[in-house]
Formats: C-alpha cells, sequence, structure tokens
C-alpha cells in the first residue's frame, strides 16, 4: 500500500464560506468542513462576530469565573438533547477528553472499569481514547498502559460483514454476538459501550436499521451504560442536532465536539441522565476548558441552527446530496458502495475483486485537490473511503460541484467507466 496522502503546502490566507482561498486568488471547496468542525463556514459572521467581540473583551477565565455561562449552554444543549439527559459537562476543548470524561463518568457512577467498543471506531488521539478506538495502527508504537479495559466488537459494517451475513436474514447478528463478547473476552466488569452513531473515521458506516434499538436492549440485559461520541455527528451533521434523534439512539450520555464550535473553536462537551452527574470538578478539568471564546463560539452556533431552518435544509439537500453521489457506483467500476445521511457521506473505493482499495482512494483524493475539491478518506489514508462532508451552508449548486469534480477525479485516476 502506498503511503497515505499528504496535502501539500497549498499556501491558503483566508476562508470564504465553504471555500479556502490562495494567495494566488485560487479557491478550493472544502468538503471536509476543515477537520469536520467548520459546519457553518469559514467566515459566517453570526459566529465570527461574536467570538470577535469575546476576545476584545476578554479571551481567558477560570472556569469558576465562567460557571454562570457555562450553566446556560448546558440548559441549551440538554433542552435540545435526546430525552432523559438533564445533567452535562463543559471542561473540554475536543473530542477526544470530552470521551475521556464520558468513561470517567461511567467509571465512577458504575464503579466498574470495562469500555466496549466497536472496530474500525475513532474516539480520540490521547493514549486512553486511542486505546479504546478500534484501529490497531494507531497504537502500534505506544505500549498503551490502559488497553487492558477495552474490548471490541464488529461493527455494523454491512457492506463487509464481519460474520458474512446478509441484512436483514442476519438477525443483527454484530449485536446478538456481543452476548458472547462479554461473556469470553469481557473483563466481567464492563461499565459502558461508547459508539458513533455513523462511524465516521472507519468509513462512514451507517448502522442499519433497528441496530441501536438491539444494541440498547444488549447494553441493559448487562447493565452496561450507552455512551453516543456525537464528536463528528452532533450539531447538525445528519439534519438533526443529534444522530441519536436521526438513527433511534437512546444513550445515558452524549459527547460533543467539533461542530459545537461552528466555525472551527475548539469547544466539547458531555450530556448525561442526572443519576450521571457524579464528577468533582477536580476530577477532570482542563485549563482552557468552558474559556469565554468557546462558550462565545457556541452559543453562536447555537444560535444559528435554533429556528430549524438549516437543519431542514441538510436534511433536504442530504437526500440531493445523496441522489447525486448513487449514481457514482453505477458510472466507476471502483465505486462499491454509497452510504451516509445529511451532509455525511462516503463512498467506498474497491479493486475489480471487491476487496478495499486504499491506494486508488488516495490517488483520487490527490486529483480531488488538483481539481480544488478537498476531501478526505477513511482511517487516516489507510482506509478506501472518500468522505464527503461539506459545511452545512453548502448549497444545492455546491454539492452539484462537489460530485461533478469528484467523479472526474475517480475517473481521471484510470478507472475506466462502466
Amino acid at each position: 500500500m502506498t503511503a497515505p496522502i499528504e496535502h501539500a503546502a497549498l499556501g491558503f490566507t483566508h476562508g470564504e464560506g465553504i471555500r479556502l482561498v490562495r494567495a494566488d486568488g485560487a479557491r478550493f471547496i472544502d468538503a471536509a468542513s476543515g477537520t469536520f468542525n467548520v459546519p457553518l463556514g469559514y467566515d459566517n459572521e453570526a459566529v465570527v462576530a461574536p467570538v470577535l467581540d469575546q476576545l476584545a473583551r476578554v479571551s481567558h477565565l477560570g472556569s469558576s469565573f465562567s460557571r454562570t455561562e457555562s450553566a446556560r449552554l448546558v440548559e441549551r444543549l440538554v433542552a435540545l438533547a435526546p430525552g432523559g439527559m438533564t445533567r452535562g459537562w463543559l471542561r473540554d476543548l475536543t473530542g477526544s477528553t470530552a470521551n475521556e470524561c464520558a468513561v470517567r463518568i461511567a467509571q465512577k457512577a458504575t464503579q466498574k472499569s470495562g469500555v466496549l467498543s466497536l472496530f474500525l471506531s475513532h474516539h480520540g488521539q490521547t493514549l486512553f481514547t486511542t486505546a479504546i478506538s478500534g484501529n490497531a495502527f494507531r497504537k502500534e508504537s505506544f505500549p498503551v498502559a490502559t488497553a487492558d479495559v477495552s474490548l471490541k466488537v464488529p461493527a455494523p459494517y454491512c457492506h463487509r460483514c464481519f460474520y458474512g451475513a446478509t441484512y436483514p436474514s442476519c438477525g443483527l447478528m454484530c449485536v446478538e454476538r456481543i452476548h458472547d463478547f462479554l461473556e469470553f473476552g469481557g473483563n466481567g466488569r464492563t461499565a459502558c459501550m461508547i459508539v458513533e452513531p455513523i462511524l465516521g473515521n472507519g468509513g462512514n458506516i451507517v448502522p442499519p436499521p433497528g441496530y441501536f434499538e438491539a444494541l440498547k436492549r444488549v447494553c441493559d440485559a448487562h447493565d452496561i451504560l450507552l455512551v453516543a461520541d456525537e464528536v463528528q455527528t452532533g450539531i447538525g451533521r445528519t439534519g438533526h442536532m443529534f444522530a441519536c434523534d436521526a438513527l433511534g439512539f437512546e444513550p445515558a450520555m452524549v459527547t460533543l465536539a467539533k461542530g459545537l464550535g461552528g466555525i472551527g473553536i475548539p469547544v466539547a462537551a458531555v450530556l448525561m441522565e442526572a443519576r450521571l452527574d457524579v464528577l468533582a470538578p477536580y476530577e477532570h478539568s482542563y485549563t482552557s476548558g468552558a474559556n469565554p471564546i468557546a462558550l462565545a463560539a457556541a452559543n453562536a452556533t447555537l444560535d444559528v441552527l435554533a429556528d430549524g431552518r438549516l437543519l431542514g435544509e441538510v436534511r433536504e439537500n442530504g437526500r440531493l446530496l445523496g441522489a447525486l453521489l448513487a449514481p457514482l457506483a453505477e458510472r466507476h467500476a471502483c465505486v462499491g458502495d454509497v452510504r451516509g445521511l445529511g451532509y455525511m457521506w462516503g463512498v467506498e473505493i474497491e479493486t475489480p475483486d471487491g476487496a478495499p482499495d486504499p491506494d486508488r482512494t488516495n490517488a483520487i483524493l490527490a486529483e480531488a485537490e488538483r481539481r480544488r475539491l478537498i476531501v478526505r478518506s477513511s482511517r487516516y489514508g489507510r482506509g478506501n473511503v472518500v468522505k464527503v462532508r461539506p459545511p452545512l451552508v453548502a448549497t444545492p449548486d455546491d454539492l452539484v460541484e462537489i460530485v461533478d469534480t469528484l467523479s472526474a477525479a475517480i475517473a481521471a485516476t484510470g478507472e475506466a467507466a462502466r
């Protein structure tokens, strides 16, 4: 396999809407929303103005001094969250530490240590969240001391089912076999299961209907808390404030980051049921957590989404994006599957015999970049899925341009059209 793609030093000087602009005036469509953390575009005045105003007044306060404003943001978030969540924790800036916070909460609340997660999952970049994520290559250089608390089970990847089964006749084997994993591979003390509603870095894997309802039954049977990692899917990415709402996911906790900052401002949160509000401030807190700039960005982002208009457009335009992408599987022999929801889609690239083709995937990304389209691939360039995730403010015309350019990039890599 060739090395994962490294982006050239393109020399971007500023962003305009969903585009990044070079010093020579060349404009690139960013169909990756930054690192999936720029949902409202680069220069959205509704967020830029409050952030600049806050920066001019005070850029940092200790969390004890921003407590009132933090509590107000938590109130806004839990009012929008899946049912049963009435508490929140707002001392993080990244999804990695928010997910660590969720595990800490689960461990303290249950007095158990184990964490259950999925193959191909991605829950962060810290030592601990790398250990509980489902990609072994990310751990190969590090002796991860916490790995013994983590148990991983096959993902609901219907296109490449671990069990070689076919949905729906499979009977959701990927869920039912978890009982066996827990009995024979677990430590008997599993505190929580952490799951992305759509597995992002793993390849934009969308679980089939009924998956989360079945998963909830398994977790309840084993007294395991179910945690939704909505770092990538949350705050409108699927056309719903939370992907849980779209997919029938009823978690005990939700983690948020990326999209919550609107224009790329770092901010993260954990929302939970009241019974899980167990942490003392000193048990999970970071220097810049709940800083005034982060709070200003998050509040402004929620203001933009509050009336539901943009979310409705993402749902409608997301169906258009799916309809535009679907014919790629007929047009190009290397496209084996197209899947997604809202503004979160994946295009799976395969060899002629149906095997994953990360080399061609990386070639497509490089060719797209030459054509001034920025997209990303799964598994840090080791995967075979092109991820198409434009900012939520992308228009139908933008979506047509994105898909046309991607199709041309696929064709230019040497794949014969069907």
